[in-house]
C-alpha cells in the first residue's frame, strides 16, 4: 500500500521528500541517507538528493515503504 505525500506546489526534490514523508528527521541527514538506503523513483534507482518529483511519481523505499507524490488537499 502507498503512503500519499501531499505537496501544494508544481514540484518537490527528493531531500525535500524525504523530510516531508518523515523518512529522514533533516536535510543533512539526506545526503548519508541516500549513499546508504537504496530509493526508486518510478522503478528507477536514484541518489540525487535535488531529483525533482511531480504529482503522481512513486517513491519507493525498501526498509521504509511505498509513497505516492499527490495534490495536497
Amino acid at each position: 500500500m502507498r503512503e500519499r505525500i501531499g505537496i501544494s506546489t508544481e514540484y518537490i526534490q527528493l531531500g525535500q521528500f524525504l523530510k516531508l514523508s518523515n523518512v529522514v528527521e533533516s536535510g543533512g541527514m539526506v545526503k548519508v541517507f541516500l549513499s546508504e538506503f537504496e530509493v526508486f523513483v518510478n522503478e528507477e534507482p536514484e541518489q540525487r538528493r535535488g531529483r525533482k518529483l511531480y504529482l503522481g511519481d512513486v517513491v519507493d523505499i525498501p526498509e521504509f515503504g511505498v509513497y505516492e507524490v499527490v495534490r495536497e488537499e
